[in-house]
């Protein structure tokens, strides 16, 4: 989605025709390559591509990129941090979950296929939703809901599925978790199922999707260079809120009232806007309605405050 557009934001106007150093660029989430391979197609030779991801399908793909400027890392991309300070020309943060992983039923990501209740995105690490929701508290799977879900419904759901529980045993199927939560949410929006917020909540939950966030982007200020590009791709309020949030808090200069003389700190970013897709990517691709675009420069020197 917005692949063309992330892009052309990630590398920014064409540059003169003088030789440039080494720039390394960062795929944060690789996912299945589209936004890896027109990266590498607007490199340089002499550039360098690494790309970030948790899903062992996602290093399968990886592998069969013959690309000598590009390497992957088994790593979620709160790991940003361990590049070196200041070393990267551009990061590109595709947020949540891609087409392959919804369309696998042993994913146990959708509701519209019969799967485990998984979620990971990580198969070889950490608990499962089916495992987590066998012991939680009502109460913790209440707050998930409603914090991740933002579903008014939370506590009647929570409460259903520890009634299931005890009388039935633990869910273990997407088929199951989506009945249930279609049993007890008797109103919900046109044209969306009534789990569509609780699969989002604990799918979010599960892989600690926002702190994650949160940590890959205090990491980019400290690895993008001074000019370099982020460019992040959101999928649902809760992401874009914490990206815009980031983006203005780092672009405004605070003025402490009580030191009118003191010098202004430096501007750590300069935003660039925010974009959504055309509605012909949307006709072609629905999934692409809910995406939001943000891109942001991290601040040269021509962008600081005067001594």
């Amino acid at each position: 989605m917005l692949l063309d557009e992330a892009v052309d934001a990630l590398f920014g106007p064409t540059p003169d025709a003088s030789p440039a150093p080494a720039s390394v660029y960062v795929d944060a989430t690789f996912g299945r390559g589209g936004h890896s391979r027109l990266i590498l197609s607007r490199m340089a030779a002499t550039d360098q591509l690494i790309a970030f991801d948790k899903d062992p399908d996602a290093l399968a793909e990886a592998r069969r990129m013959d690309d000598l400027r590009f390497s992957i890392r088994h790593q979620g991309f709160r790991h940003l941090g361990e590049l070196g300070p200041a070393s990267v020309a551009g990061i590109l943060l595709d947020l949540g979950i891609s087409s392959p992983q919804v369309d696998n039923p042993a994913r146990g990501f959708s509701f519209r296929f019969d799967g485990p209740l998984d979620m990971r995105m990580d198969t070889t690490r950490g608990q499962s939703v089916a495992q987590w929701l066998a012991d939680a508290e009502m109460e913790q799977m209440a707050e998930v809901i409603r914090d991740y879900g933002e579903e008014r419904f939370a506590g009647p759901i929570a409460k259903a599925i520890v009634a299931r529980r005890q009388a039935r045993g633990p869910l273990v199927s997407t088929t199951e978790l989506a009945q249930l939560v279609a049993e007890t949410v008797k109103t919900r929006e046109p044209g969306q199922h009534p789990a569509t917020r609780t699969f989002q909540a604990f799918r979010i939950y599960i892989n600690a999707e926002l702190e994650e966030l949160q940590q890959a982007l205090a990491a980019a200020l400290k690895v993008l260079q001074p000019g370099g590009r982020l460019v992040v791709i959101s999928f649902h309020s809760l992401e874009d809120r914490i990206v815009k949030q980031f983006i203005a808090g780092h672009a405004r200069a605070v003025f402490d009232r009580r030191a009118p003389f003191a010098v202004p700190p430096v501007l750590q970013l300069r935003s660039l806007g925010r974009s959504r897709p055309g509605a012909a990517e949307v006709a072609a691709n629905p999934r692409a309605r809910s995406a939001i675009m943000r891109v942001a420069q991290r601040s040269p020197e021509a962008f600081a405050w005067p001594a």
